[in-house]
């Protein structure tokens, strides 16, 4: 990387509750917004992290176009913590055409799909009202935020599974570093919807309890939906702010493609990617102070990725890890977006969120996993990993730079 960039605002809204604020306090106290599946029309003994309120928000007459769960879920999204206003300011420093959007998500807005089928006709013809492009189709969520925020330049949709959103945050400094962009805003929006409700069933990936991440007696995963932004500067274009800065100091990608859904079991593209990511940094293994753990529950992901970390990090196998999926489920393709969130809040507090729900720790992994909430006030760079289907992998650096 040429230059760390700032991230200049940044949030995340989740089954924990809107913005910032209740995700920090759910941080701090190590408490879980996972409930009980209730979702639609799913009857499936798991747990879901559903966000509150979002059934009763309503998009703007001029965007009525876009309506779905997922773009419904961006826009809530968009308007905590400020990060709509934050959006339009950096726009007006560098102007509609200079900031790049690349969001990431896997499912877009395919629960309005799902209720279309159901309403089909004797010759099997769609409902009227269905409007796949600005809905189901990959890039309408890109499409409504930009137009949302009135927009010109470059814009796209990364759909790489669960690393789509970490993605976008590498894809954003490949972008500013060549000069196609002055600023990004970047992140990730999934909502729940019964395609990946039935599907991760149908893999016998969810658990009937609250996932355990790490757990020796996990059961698999909890599925969650996940609003998650940040906008990205340079330094010397981004405005003053009190107090230090949190950068992306680095990132890595990789591609194992070892199996179709599976992860490599000893973790070689999640290696490959966590490694990449410490020398943009230019960091040791020594250096990291918080592993934020892609950490799923499922028995297969938490083992390889386990094995791939103990790799990397063999000269240093105290360093604090956890995964914080326990608190608000596995948001898929909002999850690195929301886990880059955390790991800034980390950095911002001096805070080493715990694995909620885990009580025995797998033996087979050779973690120093946090089990309550801790306070360290030293620390500076956190490693967040996000794998996803296929073995596309991604790893993040975020680090608190202090401001002279």
């Amino acid at each position: 990387m040429t230059q760390p960039l700032v991230l200049s605002a940044f949030t995340a809204t989740t089954a924990l509750g809107v913005g910032n604020a209740p995700l920090l306090a759910a941080l701090q106290g190590g408490t879980s917004g996972l409930k009980p599946c209730d979702f639609e029309t799913a009857r499936i003994a798991t747990w879901i992290g559903e966000v509150p309120g979002l059934d009763g928000v309503q998009l703007p007459h001029e965007l009525a176009a876009y309506d779905c769960r997922n773009n419904r879920l961006a826009l809530l999204g968009l308007l905590a913590d400020g990060f709509g206003q934050a959006a339009r300011a950096a726009i007006a420093r560098h102007g509609a055409d200079r900031v790049a959007l690349i969001l990431g998500t896997s499912t877009s807005g395919i629960l309005s799909a799902e209720a279309a089928y159901r309403e089909r006709d004797a010759d099997g013809a769609l409902p009227a009202w269905f409007d796949y492009r600005a809905t189901h189709n990959t890039g309408a969520l890109v499409s409504f935020v930009r137009d949302g925020l009135g927009l010109r330049g470059p814009a796209f949709t990364i759909s790489t599974a669960c690393s789509s959103s970490a993605k976008a945050f590498a894809a954003a400094d490949r972008m500013i570093s060549a000069g196609l962009a002055d600023a990004a805003i970047v992140g990730g929006v999934d909502s729940l919807c019964l395609t990946t409700l039935y599907g991760f069933s149908s893999l016998e990936l969810t658990s009937p309890e609250p996932c355990r991440p790490g757990d020796a007696h996990r059961q698999g995963l909890s599925i969650g939906e996940a609003a998650a932004f940040a906008l990205l500067e340079r330094a010397d274009a981004a405005p003053a702010q009190p107090g230090p800065r949190i950068v992306l100091a680095g990132w890595g990608e990789s591609s194992d493609a070892h199996h179709m859904s599976a992860p490599h079991p000893d973790g070689r593209g999640a290696r490959a990617a966590m490694v990449q990511a410490l020398q943009r940094a230019a960091l040791s293994p020594h250096d990291i102070g918080y592993i934020n753990l892609h950490g799923t529950a499922t028995p297969a992901n938490d083992l390889s990725e386990g094995r791939g970390v103990a790799a990397v990090f063999a000269d240093h196998p105290d360093v604090p890890s956890s995964s914080t999926k326990g608190m608000m489920g596995h948001t898929l393709g909002a999850a690195g977006a929301v886990e880059a969130v955390v790991s800034a809040l980390a950095l911002q507090h001096g805070l080493l969120p715990a694995s909620v729900g885990l009580q025995t720790p797998d033996p087979a992994i050779p973690l120093n996993i946090v089990s309550v909430p801790q306070r360290l006030p030293s620390l500076r760079h956190v490693l967040s990993n996000s794998f996803g289907f296929g073995g596309s992998n991604a790893s993040l650096v975020l680090s608190r730079r202090e401001v002279a």
